[in-house]
């Protein structure tokens, strides 16, 4: 299961029937052939690919009209870096950084806005302030108060694999088979937030690539991205800019637009339905080409 396919497996394989629609708090997404972007608003000072970039509330308010007319979808919105080895951040300092920015772009733009945060206390805050998601790295697992914060609101979900914590995840991650034991942990947590009151229908997947996962497990996870129709969510990947494809290229240095937007065709092929990017316009445009040229398929 772990294994990339072939070109003959591809040309012949059938993927499992996929999600086409994701219930958030107020709205419903509907997924076509291409996927769908969703911009990424880094309010941080040390994020790895933007941070300090858009720190300032002119700053990020601006960034994220910019994705809108570049071609976002949806906005992610997150102050606390991710990153490997990050430092922790308290709520309080997390909410200082996010709701001037949020309370701007709710009032600026009708797209979805999803909160990347694993804190119930600033969820809660994004959620008054007009956010319709909660995107948490762990899956609802590290705050207690999470999963009533979400079945209370009826937000959207997002629930993420990530092996470790930020400050841990890199330092020696090991499966057994990392795509089959990544789509184990999605299924298992997705039926526990069933099973807790929240609807399938608003639960999106997210293999977390990059997080607790090493070169040969991301580029696995890229290939097999697919699989992972089977567990009947949406399915979100966040590759962008991320660390394995600098690897790829040979220098860590080197601008990772063009390798990013490779990628995306990559994930745009298996019909992952939601691609949380930087560079949107250059990642909508080659998908539009991707698209007309028929190259996504038919699912």
């Amino acid at each position: 299961m772990g294994h990339p396919l072939s070109a003959a497996d591809r040309i012949a394989r059938h993927f499992p029937p996929r999600a086409l629609t994701w219930r958030l708090r107020t709205q419903t997404l509907h997924f076509g052939r291409r996927p769908l972007l969703m911009g990424i608003v880094n309010v941080t000072p040390d994020s790895f690919s933007d941070g300090g970039k858009y720190f300032s509330v002119q700053a990020a308010c601006e960034h994220a009209c910019q994705l809108v007319e570049d071609g976002a979808d949806l906005l992610d919105i997150g102050g606390e870096s991710s990153r490997p080895y990050a430092d922790r951040i308290s709520p309080e300092e997390e909410l200082h950084r996010l709701l001037p920015v949020l309370a701007d772009i709710a009032r600026c733009t009708n797209v979805p806005i999803s909160i990347d945060t694993s804190k119930s206390t600033v969820a809660r805050a994004a959620i008054a302030a007009g956010a319709e998601i909660i995107n948490d790295i762990t899956a609802l697992e590290s705050d207690p108060d999470m999963l009533a914060l979400a079945i209370e609101t009826r937000a959207g979900i997002c629930a993420m694999h990530m092996q470790g914590t930020p400050q841990t995840m890199q330092d020696d991650p090991q499966y057994d088979a990392v795509v089959e034991d990544i789509h184990t942990y999605l299924g298992q947590r997705r039926d526990t937030l069933v099973q807790a009151g929240i609807a399938s229908q608003r639960i999106c997947l997210d293999p977390g690539i990059g997080f607790g996962k090493t070169h040969a497990h991301n580029l696995t996870l890229m290939a097999n991205c697919w699989r992972f129709h089977s567990l009947g969510c949406p399915l979100l990947a966040g590759h962008s800019r991320k660390g394995f494809l600098g690897k790829l290229l040979g220098d860590k240095l080197r601008d990772r637009t063009s390798v990013s937007v490779g990628a995306a065709l990559a994930l745009a092929a298996q019909g992952v339905q939601i691609l949380r990017v930087h560079d949107v316009r250059p990642t909508r445009e080659a998908l539009l080409a991707f698209e007309a040229s028929g190259g996504t398929g038919d699912f």
